[in-house]
């Protein structure tokens, strides 16, 4: 069995469609154009782990008939990327452990402040769910009897910071970027997959755009590279037509194998 990564989300902060069903330039046609906020599986031979739990998590979850969740890695304080945190609780219900999550000290305060029932026993009937840890530099996964290296790299997200995994120095996962600190290309180089924030055409203060997504891909110069967080003023066919060979639109459910 191989590691696999899979996109359970890669839509921008409200999704496409809208909540008020407006697509934009997106055809409803197109079912890769139907859009889950983001949140990533990483699924080996003995753990599933998410990155962030979108508001969607629990359609993710569904659709993709997950069992189980060990642990949870968390890329910012957001509310796309964190509203979902209640949906774990159902996980805990079946192993009666909680499950450890993994954020920055900023995101962190966000979580124990904005959800404080799931970490703080109210009573015998609503115990906590999880267990909050640091995210360090440097994270392991177990896979096939191995540890499995993840590298967590800050960037700049707006006017916060962001966290990005790179998995066994394979593949980059950079959702919600505005730029990447050059002490840390290095990181970048040489990996097979690259998934990186590409919100629109238009400049963006706390995300890249389509130029900028481009930029940085022939920097780093991946293998293959994907163009994630996608509003709803790009269409996958459209977008896909402009783009080299080497480099795709996301869909919910893409899947890679490492």
């Amino acid at each position: 069995m191989s590691i696999k990564f899979i996109l359970l989300g890669c839509g921008s902060s409200m999704g496409v469609p809208r909540p008020d069903g407006f697509f934009g330039n997106c055809n409803p046609n197109n079912k890769k154009n139907y859009r889950t906020r983001c949140s990533a599986l990483i699924k080996t031979s003995n753990e599933n782990i998410l990155i962030d739990t979108s508001p969607d998590l629990r359609q993710q979850l569904l659709r993709h008939k997950i069992k189980k969740i060990n642990k949870v890695y968390y890329s910012h304080m957001h509310a796309d990327q964190t509203h979902g945190i209640n949906d774990l609780r159902s996980f805990f219900l079946n192993t009666k452990k909680q499950i450890n999550i993994y954020a920055d000290t900023k995101t962190s305060e966000t979580l124990k402040k904005s959800f404080s029932f799931c970490f703080k026993k109210y009573s015998n009937e609503y115990p906590a769910t999880l267990k909050l840890n640091k995210l360090n530099k440097n994270l392991t996964v177990n896979h096939k009897n191995k540890k499995i290296k993840i590298k967590t790299v800050q960037v700049e997200h707006g006017k916060v910071k962001s966290n990005c995994f790179i998995i066994d120095k394979k593949l980059a996962y950079i959702t919600d970027v505005s730029d990447i600190y050059k002490k840390d290309f290095l990181h970048f180089k040489n990996l097979k997959y690259l998934i990186i924030d590409c919100l629109w055409y238009n400049d963006h203060p706390s995300h890249f755009n389509l130029k900028k997504s481009l930029f940085f891909i022939k920097k780093f110069n991946p293998k293959h590279a994907i163009l994630s967080n996608l509003s709803t003023v790009l269409d996958y066919n459209e977008l896909k037509k402009a783009l080299p060979k080497n480099i795709i639109p996301a869909h919910d459910g893409l899947t890679i194998k490492l």
